[in-house]
């Protein structure tokens, strides 16, 4: 697993605000403030291809759930859940924003703890 988050700035700051209003449990409060405070910040088209971000498709295997599910991660203007659109403050986006493929991130959702893998990212354009 990635020792810290890869994120883009704009992720960065748009992750704050979203802590800041309180858009999220305690747990996830916790664990998204201390990520951030080892994350890396990188200009967008400094950031590696294998890591989730904004405008990516995602494919991720549930080891607690045993599912997997591709999802479309956007902007939250552009979020569209019923069309697999989801905002990149989603609850299933925060857990694994930063995170490239390979990684397994064990995360505090509102229902209970769950195992999430990476197994692919690609660029998106919608």
């Amino acid at each position: 697993m990635s020792e810290n988050i890869t994120v883009t700035t704009g992720i960065y700051d748009a992750i704050k605000e979203h802590l800041r209003r309180k858009q999220v449990s305690i747990a996830e409060e916790n664990r998204l403030a201390a990520e951030l405070k080892g994350a890396k910040q990188v200009l967008r088209r400094d950031l590696p291809a294998d890591i989730v971000t904004v405008d990516r498709k995602v494919t991720l295997k549930d080891h607690t759930q045993d599912f997997e599910h591709e999802y479309i991660f956007v902007a939250s203007t552009r979020a569209k859940p019923k069309k697999n659109k989801h905002s990149i403050l989603s609850d299933i986006a925060l857990a694994v924003v930063g995170y490239k493929v390979g990684d397994v991130v064990e995360w505090p959702f509102k229902d209970g703890d769950r195992k999430i893998e990476i197994l692919n990212v690609e660029a998106w354009q919608g």
